[in-house]
């Protein structure tokens, strides 16, 4: 919900722009074909070349490149002659509106930029001050249409930093370090944890755990959920929960897929995973309206067969989630993960199909390879099968399923975005 606001406030703008331009007296008397509507978004598609990316393999070519429509299964999207290569950014941001916000390759600044003419655009950069952050490496939340706040571990990964900032003009409003409880027998922070800001009674959560070193460390039972002031940065409260055992994406924050979302109740969602008989089996958990702690006993997958990568709500208690077949495979490249929608009031899993026939297993796993383009109320995401590469569009309204464009030989799904322009 949080990422997707601007476009329904924009929604309602262009019809009320059509709804008062069409009572004037020159289109009573006009006969002609109505001009075709100019959308005011377009999509930013991300693709590695060659085989999987995701999860800062920058072995891998990525091209990235604008693109007006996703929708005409007669088109053959190829990068040739047309995709932009960024070297010196990462596909991992943050997006909203026209711009996007990230901690560059070179780790010293935070950015603001525009993809335009398929070109990356620099248009505002803050060096950093005290708190320093890796590339890819730390999460985020939104307090307001400019106050970002960025979190992470710090390079010892053993206490929690954050910075707050004014992203009209970039500048650094605050930061500093937040106080959580030391943990007996661990030392060492997860690497960004997840963050999500929740408007109704205007609270910060920051999702984290600790373990007893960097690499192959024993990570504690269950996560911790930090209840944060966001005026002031303080600890109001940190909970030790009993529903999940570790957050989906937590060393990337959301920079590579989403795992959070708000319904219109503003219930808030967190994709996580418990250890079931030596596999990672996904959950989707919910803290409700007005509480701190997740729901006891409420999960809205419960027919994982592996991790849940990604959730992108859509409306009315429906939400597109990308998961995995542990059976199948659990590495980047296995042909295990396929989509469904979840269900959060019933709890009801359908599998997606296309003509009455499941869409087949994907390939590719930590990416954010699906949109939802609230003018259309429809979810496009993108499929990597051992055949073809294709986007499939979920229109929420009916539940049918239809074919979009389709990538060249080559080219491996990684990143849809829905910008404005």
């Amino acid at each position: 919900m949080k990422k997707i606001s601007f476009f329904h406030s924009a929604l309602a703008a262009l019809a009320l722009t059509v709804a008062f331009t069409s009572c004037s007296k020159d289109d009573e008397n006009n006969d002609s074909t109505p001009p075709t509507p100019v959308t005011p978004y377009h999509y930013d598609l991300t693709v590695s070349v060659g085989n999987h990316g995701g999860m800062g393999q920058d072995k891998q070519g990525h091209l990235t490149m604008s693109v007006a429509s996703l929708s005409n299964p007669q088109t053959t999207i190829t990068f040739v002659g047309s995709g932009s290569e960024i070297t010196d950014y990462t596909m991992e941001a943050i997006y909203k509106g026209k711009y996007l916000y990230q901690v560059p390759v070179s780790a010293d600044r935070f950015s603001k930029l525009q993809f335009k003419n398929n070109k990356m655009q620099v248009i505002q950069e803050q060096k950093f001050k005290e708190n320093t952050y890796s590339s890819r490496n730390y999460t985020h939340a939104w307090i307001n249409d400019n106050t970002l706040v960025i979190m992470a571990s710090n390079g010892d990964n053993n206490k929690i930093i954050w910075t707050k900032l004014n992203t009209d003009d970039m500048s650094i409003l605050a930061e500093g370090e937040l106080a959580i409880p030391e943990k007996s027998g661990y030392t060492v922070l997860t690497t960004s944890g997840l963050l999500a800001y929740r408007k109704s009674d205007n609270k910060l959560f920051y999702f984290y755990y600790w373990k007893t070193k960097k690499r192959n460390g024993v990570v504690e039972p269950n996560f911790h959920i930090a209840v944060v002031n966001p005026a002031t940065m303080a600890l109001e409260e940190d909970i030790v929960n009993s529903e999940g055992e570790q957050m989906q994406g937590s060393a990337y924050g959301e920079l590579l897929q989403n795992t959070i979302f708000f319904d219109e109740n503003d219930n808030l969602y967190l994709s996580a995973f418990n250890d079931v008989d030596g596999k990672n089996i996904g959950r989707l958990l919910r803290i409700k309206k007005g509480e701190k702690n997740f729901e006891a006993g409420y999960n809205a997958f419960p027919e994982a067969k592996g991790k849940l990568v990604s959730v992108m709500y859509l409306k009315d208690g429906k939400v597109l989630a990308y998961s995995g077949d542990a059976a199948a495979g659990t590495s980047i490249g296995s042909v295990a993960y396929y989509y469904s929608i979840i269900d959060v009031n019933t709890k009801k899993v359908t599998r997606l199909a296309y003509n009455g026939t499941e869409i087949p297993y994907s390939s590719g796993s930590f990416s954010q390879r699906a949109v939802y383009n609230s003018y259309e109320n429809k979810g496009y995401f993108g499929v990597n099968t051992a055949d073809e590469q294709a986007i499939y569009i979920y229109d929420v309204a009916t539940g049918a399923v239809t074919k979009g464009a389709s990538l060249a030989a080559g080219y491996y799904f990684e990143q849809i975005r829905i910008v404005e322009d």
